[in-house]
């Protein structure tokens, strides 16, 4: 038998990704090699090519490769805050005066975190499972664009709060450009005010392909055709429903909808992060797992109508992929298990935001500098994020060790095992003395 045939990568500043399967949708997954040019994927080769770029490969060999997640719905600036209720409710507005006249002081302590440092967590949170890309339904704050911000944060949107609690929706959706998706949260709750929403901003003029429906829990059958006629979209937070309300939305009834995917809602009142909610998905309220796995990819790259390939392992689109161990599996029945823990590498526009410690080692060590460690549960990554400034800025207000994203503690690894390098170039450079 011949030897694959090596072909030069033309451009030494060309990344190049071996030794991985990558997906080529829910069902499949392809062995190939991937050519990355600045923010690009350039080319796909197949298993039979071996590119030659030895300064600049990353061997990824026993691992599988997919597109970066999408994060259809978030409030980045609660990141740092626990679930906060007592449910059942009826509907948000009930949750949100419950929450204000009993846990006052609550609130007002984690929302003493200056809000740049929490919007910052905002993006760790996403980031660590495996989110290159959120939508944030609330104003984009600066942070949000400043130069090293974790991940990608879609920018060209409008928003209202819901019907309820916003004043006039209409000057909402007047705002900013043609062509933007409007967010609104609508018919949150079980009564008569969430079912009657989706009628409401119909009656207002402001459903149609441009609306993006966040929660829709009291959509029944006639709301659902009616958000199919006017081509608008939804975004389930299906476990923030279940602890606010204690139900699910019909989902068999929303089996007819087309453009639908999942949210992650915020740490308030989600069970997790966006990987938690696709199992949530798929375990109780019985979304089957391809479908799942394209609400998270293409279908909110749809809808957040997102320019650069998001969403897909594709040429000429934006280089965001994440790896997990490769246990055989196509790619949808891998999120049946998959969690924060088997999100060991993260490139989002072709720069490298997430590496685990066996994953570290295999980085050329200009993909790795700047890279700092984070202690999450006992385990390590290393981001590209000032992790340890967050930490210290975090702490400042709500105490020493008291810094947690939902349910995980996370910290400096120095805290944790002292002396441990504080780079990832001073990891990689000393060697076995590494621990």
């Amino acid at each position: 038998m011949s030897a694959s045939p090596i072909v030069q990568t033309g451009d030494p500043k060309a990344t190049v990704i071996g030794g991985t399967r990558y997906a080529a949708g829910p069902k499949s997954a392809v062995r190939g090699t991937l050519k990355i040019v600045g923010e690009e994927l350039r080319r796909l080769h197949s298993d039979s090519i071996k590119l030659h770029a030895p300064a600049n490969e990353i061997n990824l060999e026993g691992f599988l490769l997919l597109p970066g997640l999408i994060n259809a719905h978030d409030h980045l600036q609660y990141a740092l805050h626990p679930r906060i209720g007592h449910p059942p409710y009826r509907n948000y507005v009930e949750w949100g005066e419950d929450i204000h006249s009993t846990s006052p002081a609550l609130i007002s302590h984690y929302k003493s975190v200056p809000k740049n440092v929490r919007l910052l967590w905002g993006g760790v949170r996403n980031l660590l499972c495996g989110v290159t890309t959120v939508c944030h339904h609330d104003p984009f704050w600066p942070a949000l664009h400043a130069d090293g911000y974790p991940i990608k944060v879609v920018r060209e949107y409008r928003w209202a709060h819901s019907v309820k609690l916003d004043h006039d929706i209409r000057v909402a959706w007047r705002a900013e450009r043609d062509g933007w998706p409007f967010f609104v949260h609508a018919c949150e709750g079980t009564d008569e005010l969430a079912r009657g929403e989706l009628a409401n901003l119909d009656d207002l003029g402001v459903l149609n392909a441009q609306t993006v429906v966040v929660h829709g829990l009291a959509l029944d059958p006639s709301g659902i055709a009616l958000l199919q006629e006017r081509q608008a979209s939804l975004i389930l937070c299906l476990s923030s429903n279940q602890f606010l309300y204690g139900c699910l939305p019909d989902m068999k009834s929303l089996s007819m909808a087309t453009k639908i995917a999942l949210g992650n809602d915020s740490p308030l009142t989600a069970v997790g992060d966006l990987l938690d909610e696709v199992r949530f998905a798929i375990e109780a309220a019985s979304i089957p797992p391809d479908r799942a796995y394209q609400m998270i990819t293409d279908i909110p790259a749809t809808i957040l109508r997102l320019k650069n390939g998001e969403g897909r392992i594709q040429e000429s689109g934006s280089a965001d992929f994440i790896a997990v161990r490769d246990n055989g599996e196509p790619p949808d029945q891998r999120l049946l298990t998959l969690s924060w823990r088997d999100v060991e590498f993260v490139m989002i526009a072709g720069k490298v935001q997430l590496a685990s410690e066996d994953v570290l080692q295999r980085l050329p060590l200009a993909a790795a500098d700047g890279m700092e460690p984070l202690w999450i549960d006992g385990d390590i990554r290393w981001l590209r994020a000032p992790v340890r400034k967050l930490v210290q800025q975090a702490e400042a207000f709500l105490g020493e060790g008291m810094v947690r994203l939902g349910d995980r503690a996370v910290k400096p690894v120095d805290a944790v095992i002292p002396g441990f390098p504080s780079t990832a170039c001073n990891a990689m450079t000393q060697g076995e003395e590494r621990p």
